[in-house]
């Protein structure tokens, strides 16, 4: 919802701020005093192109700022967060957008104070705001809007999803079956892959082997070593190279146990030695069993050199460490698994995409009935509401034309045209080619009124909905404005006061001239106020009683 609007130096306005809350806003005043500009500065927020004639004479460049609530538009919110430009915190419920437009004409662009492009603004907008008028505003001009609508006022949620899925689907298993095409003849590549796969298997590749083999290798390549450090240990041991470390260890317990009576701290130092001669007995053990398993053995040491060298040629020949071999090993088979299924796969795939075809072909079916009868029920209502908003004789049409494609679409079968006639006899054409400005906005409020505000958007803005109408047909105009504002927040410029009274809240734009310079002015409404605009809109320059009274009668009615 848009909740505040700010302008500097545009046109003919110097600096006005608008606050806008829910329901219908109207904005009035007399002709040439710039009610429209409001709609034009939205207009230019929503990514219309600018030029230089937008800047005030005599300033160096104009500047826009809206500010939009996003508590009701959670397709912005989703979208700001994809484009990385949303808020942390409170403040990611408001989005700012703002645009500066130069003397030269150039524009630049921001939302949340970060630059964007003005295609990226117009993104943003359609999810914030639909401005009925226009041509080139007109958001249910567009194709896509028009299917969203019907979309939505079907309520087909359901079946639309069932068809995204069902096209999803049919989509992967086509690239399957284009990637398994694209491959062509794999028995080279078979060949070549079991010639690889053969090379690793004859390898014992677990962690624990790799291991062991290196702990192999490093004991029977330092075999002459081992052996020399662990007969040296055991002659120092033994005392074959003086005294044994056994003897001495007994013989210095022994003389300590003479004296230990007279210092009881010795009886520790006596344990402590008899664990060590312990200790000592187990290392000369183990350094026996050790001293038991080295063997110079040349041949088997070129065995494990030579299982080594195969490895490490491995591990350079697939570019990865020897340790990822078994990984590389398993890679290969499940390559090799996907290429021997490959034909099989194939000819599968044939089947399964002419099932999926059909799944699509059954939930695009089912898509297309709701949409069949949505139409029918929009365009009756509509039609009706055409000609309570003095276009008699008018006619509305939602026209679904079946796609003539074997691709299954993700949004359903047919497109949807929205046709009009807007007077008696004439042909109905497409809504986009309706010439009048008045006509189209009244048509499409009859469509949004008819739909009950259903799409998306929270705010819809209207520009002169009733030009060429008076009398009832503004009453009921007026009315359905108001009707409309109970589900969407709608700007209006009017210049009728039936519709004017049927504002929540009532904008007023003037002009005056100072030092020969025109300039417009926008002045929110009170009661009062609200009155005499509506008396001045009634009975022109000169405000009668009879005027003021019908202005009360229209509020007090409205009311």
């Amino acid at each position: 919802m848009l909740t505040h609007l700010a302008l500097k130096d545009f046109a003919v306005v110097q600096s006005a701020e608008l606050a806008f809350g829910p329901g219908l806003t109207v904005i009035s005043g007399e002709t040439g005093a710039g009610k429209s500009l409001l709609v034009d500065a939205l207009g230019l927020l929503s990514g219309l192109r600018a030029d230089s004639g937008v800047v005030r004479h005599g300033a160096s460049r104009a500047e826009l700022v809206a500010l939009f609530s996003l508590a009701d538009a959670p397709a912005a919110v989703d979208w700001l967060r994809e484009s990385a430009l949303d808020e942390d915190g409170d403040e990611g419920l408001q989005c700012q957008v703002r645009r500066v437009v130069r003397a030269d004409g150039g524009s630049r662009t921001w939302v949340n104070g970060r630059p964007v492009t003005v295609g990226q603004l117009s993104e943003l907008a359609a999810h914030l705001v639909e401005i009925h008028g226009q041509h080139e505003h007109q958001a249910l001009l567009s194709r896509p809007s028009q299917l969203a609508l019907l979309d939505a006022y079907a309520r087909n949620e359901t079946e639309r999803s069932e068809v995204a899925v069902a096209a999803r689907h049919w989509s992967n298993l086509l690239e399957e079956r284009d990637r398994l095409t694209a491959q062509g003849d794999v028995s080279d590549r078979i060949g070549w892959l079991e010639h690889q796969h053969a090379e690793l298997d004859r390898e014992t590749l677990d962690a624990g082997s790799l291991a062991q083999l290196q702990a192999d290798h490093r004991r029977s390549a330092h075999a002459a070593g081992l052996i020399e450090a662990c007969d040296r240990a055991f002659a120092l041991m033994d005392g074959d190279e003086g005294p044994s470390l056994s003897r001495a260890l007994q013989q210095a317990r022994d003389t300590l146990q003479r004296v230990v009576e007279h210092e009881p701290r010795l009886a520790e130092v006596d344990a402590m030695l008899d664990n060590a001669a312990i200790q000592l007995d187990e290392a000369t053990v183990l350094l026996d069993r050790v001293r038991g398993d080295l063997d110079l053995d040349p041949q088997a040491l070129d065995l494990l050199e030579q299982r080594m060298g195969r490895l490490h040629e491995l591990a350079r020949k697939h570019r990865v460490r020897p340790d990822q071999l078994a990984d590389k090993r398993d890679e290969i088979t499940a390559e090799l698994d996907a290429l021997r299924g490959a034909d099989q796969r194939l000819q599968s795939l044939d089947a399964d995409i002419a099932t999926a075809t059909g799944q699509w072909r059954d939930a695009a079916d089912a898509l297309g009935t709701t949409r069949r009868e949505a139409a029918r029920r929009l365009s009756d209502d509509t039609s009706s509401l055409i000609a309570e908003l003095g276009m008699g004789g008018g006619a509305f049409e939602v026209a679904l034309e079946a796609i003539e494609s074997v691709k299954p679409d993700p949004q359903g079968g047919e497109r949807v045209e929205f046709m009009v006639a807007a007077n008696p006899g004439q042909p109905q054409r497409p809504l986009r080619k309706v010439a009048s400005g008045g006509e189209l906005s009244r048509i499409s409020l009859a469509i949004e009124v008819a739909a009950l505000g259903l799409d998306a958007v929270p705010t819809m803005v209207f520009d002169e909905v009733d030009s060429g109408i008076g009398g009832a047909v503004a009453d009921i105009v007026g009315q359905k404005l108001r009707a409309l504002g109970e589900r969407r927040q709608v700007l209006c410029v009017t210049h009728l006061p039936q519709v004017a009274a049927q504002g929540h809240a009532h904008y007023r734009v003037s002009k005056s001239a100072s030092d020969g310079v025109t300039q417009s002015e926008v002045q929110a409404l009170g009661a009062r106020q609200r009155q005499d605009e509506l008396a001045r809109m009634l009975g022109g320059v000169e405000m009668t009683r009879e005027a003021r009274a019908a202005a009360r009668r229209l509020l007090s009615d409205a009311g």
